[in-house]
């Protein structure tokens, strides 16, 4: 097979009509041609440096059937969702599903399963563990290190996992969150030579002089790409492009190639741009994808322009997965693993006996996944303390799904609904039921809505209800991800009919229980200050 395009040569900066023959999925010879016939753009394929790919709600397989449409060949995929949820089970599942597909899914061995020991989990992840995944040629890295307090502190258990991934000479990925001067140091030194949790210019500049690389995120609800993209000026080495997490209905429509415009829509330099988006995650992680070279795998896209980067066609190992909008990758049969155990709810469980009206609020920022501590007023009813959403301080729940337990109750500011609730079995990163609402009994109605189905997100309003199940680990669907993702659409719009603000409401509410991420949060134990890593009252006293 012979492809013809403007070859672009992202190392030496340059861009020449070429053709490149493939014999056996690999890059046999690249020839210059001389040709005055306008030819696409022939470019190596895009990245995405960190993904949970959980977090589109598809499974593997269904996910690279939408991800190849935008050029996208390989992930580097952290499976500590599922992991969170049927421990071990989970990635050998997010494995052998990605397999049947032709994409490349580099997996690593999750860090932090449970993420805390405040919060309740369906699975464990131990050193043990760690031995093993890492001893198979298919683990890649060990996944995110959210635990940076045991990192700094050489906590025994975690420093024991990363010598495992240094003994295999596999890197450690960071998540420091906020971490500067000292603390960032001790961090780095431990191990962890990435971060994705950046969102100042300011911190990843300082992890950058210690040697880190920066992925720049821009997921569906945390959005850095503005605050940190001017880094690629001065350190083209040290930047790639993520999403961390990526829901359905904006996977449909774009995926690393939309920041990759962006970028040169800021007039950022095209070579570094595609070197981090293209380039820099295969040195780093020693991935087996090609780069337009002899010898390589024939993994590369065709593109109109190098402005827009409209895809015409995506190869992987020489097959063309994808052409002008449509994926080529046809589903496979998925199985179903689930861990899901508790019983229906009823509205009083969500009471609280106020103990005054002033109390703690998380304060949900759009963009962000940190969640400052505010204060605020709620109302009281019958010695019930009440949403109050004239002030848009409105309940939240945490309900363990693992085994019936009271849920846990507390406040939240801005998401705005002015009318029932909405609920997720996808929250980070243990994936207990979170909900949002006005009111114990739509909030109720919305958690059972998902404990029927065993995982999902629901909305209810009045009579009107939806949800989208997510029936593998509660927080996938094997169904056909463009149809998912129609669901998604719709259930969000509902979301947002009901008063919901949020750019994202249902990828925010999954990240109000995630305990590593400061400052105020919520697990199914109750309200957690993620600064000093202990549970909190919600009511101040007065």
């Amino acid at each position: 097979m012979i492809i013809k395009g403007q070859l672009v040569d992202i190392p030496n900066k340059s861009i020449y009509p070429a053709s490149i023959e493939i014999e056996n999925g690999v890059i046999q010879k690249v020839s210059s041609l001389k040709t005055n016939k306008p030819l696409p753009y022939l470019m190596p394929g895009f990245i995405d440096a960190h993904v949970h790919v959980e977090s589109s709600m598809l499974v593997p397989s269904e996910f690279a059937r939408l991800a190849v449409v935008h050029g996208t060949v390989a992930t580097i995929s952290d499976p500590h969702e599922i992991a969170n949820v049927c421990g071990m089970e989970g990635v050998d599942y997010m494995i052998e599903n990605g397999r049947q597909v032709p994409f490349k899914f580099y997996f690593g061995a999750p860090s932090c399963v449970p993420a805390t020991p405040f919060e309740t989990a369906g699975g464990e992840i131990d050193a043990a563990d760690i031995e093993n995944l890492m001893s198979r040629p298919e683990i890649h890295y060990l996944a995110e290190m959210m635990n940076w307090p045991g990192t700094v502190n050489r906590d025994e258990l975690v420093m024991e996992k990363i010598r495992i991934s240094k003994k295999y000479g596999k890197p450690i990925d960071g998540h420091a969150p906020g971490l500067k001067g000292e603390l960032a140091e001790k961090y780095v030194s431990a191990g962890p030579s990435t971060d994705h949790e950046c969102f100042t210019y300011e911190e990843a500049l300082g992890k950058i002089k210690l040697g880190m690389k920066i992925a720049i995120r821009e997921g569906s609800a945390a959005k850095n790409f503005e605050a940190l993209i001017d880094l690629i000026d001065e350190f083209p080495d040290q930047i790639m492009f993520c999403s961390d997490d990526k829901h359905p209905d904006n996977l449909a429509i774009s995926h690393i190639n939309e920041l990759a415009a962006r970028a040169v829509a800021k007039g950022k330099d095209l070579f570094k741009v595609l070197q981090a988006a293209c380039l820099n995650p295969i040195a780093h992680y020693a991935m087996n994808v090609g780069q337009l070279r002899e010898g390589d795998p024939a993994d590369f896209i065709l593109v109109k322009d190098l402005k827009d980067f409209q895809v015409i066609s995506t190869y992987i190992n020489g097959e063309k997965v994808a052409e002008n909008g449509r994926t080529l990758i046809q589903p496979i049969q998925n199985d179903i693993i689930n861990n899901f155990n508790t019983s229906l709810k009823k509205p009083e469980e969500f009471q609280i006996k106020a103990k005054g009206n002033k109390v703690r609020v998380i304060e949900a920022l759009d963009g962000q996944l940190i969640t400052p501590e505010i204060s605020g007023d709620i109302l009281i009813k019958d010695g019930f303390a009440e949403s109050n959403p004239e002030q848009d301080i409105l309940k939240i729940t945490v309900v363990n799904r693992y085994e019936d337990a009271a849920p846990a109750v507390a406040f939240i500011k801005n998401f705005g609904l002015k009318t029932g609730a909405i609920a997720s079995s996808v929250g980070h990163d243990s994936h207990n039921i979170i909900a949002v609402g006005i009111d114990d009994e739509s909030i109720c109605k919305a958690v059972n809505l998902i404990i029927e189905a065993k995982g999902g997100v629901s909305a209810v309003s009045g009579d009107q209800e939806d949800i989208l199940s997510l029936p593998v680990g509660g927080i996938m669907s094997a169904s056909d991800g463009y149809e998912v993702a129609k669901a998604y659409t719709r259930i969000d719009k509902m979301s947002k009919e009901m008063g919901a603000t949020l750019n994202s409401p249902f990828m925010t509410l999954s990240f109000m229980a995630l305990l590593v991420i400061p400052d105020l949060k919520l697990s199914d134990k109750g309200l957690f200050n993620g600064q000093k890593f202990e549970f909190i009252d919600t009511f101040l006293n007065e």
